[in-house]
């Protein structure tokens, strides 16, 4: 006796978690391959972390403890900022700029999963500059608090959120060379004076703005988190401020062309 096989089609997508898994996969490859965003990734907060040390004392960087601790979590810090927000706003930019996005928006990945697959893809890159930075640091001496990863993690977790969902609403509507513009500008505004890199506190009447900006929150988080081993709860409110900020803003006017 035969069995008959049942070769009726069976059309359907996979599941949202396959698909933001495929997404993130797809992103992560680009960003590898990219040589300006790896410049921003990992050359950058490099080059700000050695040359930050080697120079404290020239430019008068003067703080309670030494310098490499005060600076490692703030360019772990600038690292995230750097591939969550600026490497995100300009490569989904120019995506739009090429149609990219309009195909996915006729693919089943909702406009949430895109989100969630590039902060995906972002977290991956993320991992791979704290193995780096974190090796480069341990090599100038920074011995940060044990206690504290958690709290960091959690801390670099919410900035990537904010970060990756203000990226994309300035990539979901503007023009791909005007998003270029302003994401470097914001980048390099937020490096100089949005204490992500050093304390707040060293930005004198300035200081509680900057503590109020994302990258301010996720600098002093992660200050409080590998230098004293606690978690901001106030860092923790801000970053969650931004992150539903943007991802509500992103939503509502992200345009796929």
């Amino acid at each position: 006796m035969t069995r008959s096989l049942d070769l009726s089609p069976a059309p359907g997508s996979a599941s949202l978690a396959a698909q933001v898994m495929a997404q993130a996969r797809m992103e992560f490859r680009l960003i590898l391959r990219n040589g300006e965003q790896l410049l921003l990734a990992l050359v950058i907060p490099v080059i700000v972390l050695v040359g930050g040390v080697a120079a404290a004392d020239r430019v008068g960087l003067d703080f309670d403890r030494p310098v490499i601790d005060v600076l490692a979590p703030g360019v772990l810090a600038l690292a995230v900022m750097s591939t969550a927000f600026t490497s995100v706003a300009i490569a989904t930019g120019f995506e739009r700029r090429y149609g990219l996005i309009k195909r996915l928006g006729t693919s089943p990945l909702p406009r949430h999963g895109l989100l969630l697959g590039k902060a995906g893809a972002v977290l991956l890159v993320e991992l791979l500059q704290i193995l780096v930075l974190g090796a480069v640091a341990a090599l100038l001496g920074w011995e940060p608090e044990a206690s504290g990863w958690p709290a960091a993690v959690l801390v670099l977790l919410l900035g990537t959120t904010a970060f990756t969902s203000l990226g994309l609403l300035i990539a979901g509507t503007l023009r791909a060379e005007a998003t270029l513009a302003a994401a470097n500008l914001v980048y390099l505004l937020l490096l100089a004076g949005g204490a992500v890199v050093v304390p707040a506190d060293s930005y004198g009447a300035f200081a509680d703005v900057a503590a109020w900006l994302p990258s301010g929150a996720l600098g002093e988080g992660m200050r409080a988190a590998l230098i004293d081993g606690r978690l901001d709860g106030g860092c923790v409110l801000i970053l969650l401020g931004w992150s539903v900020v943007g991802a509500t803003a992103t939503a509502r006017t992200f345009t796929w062309e």
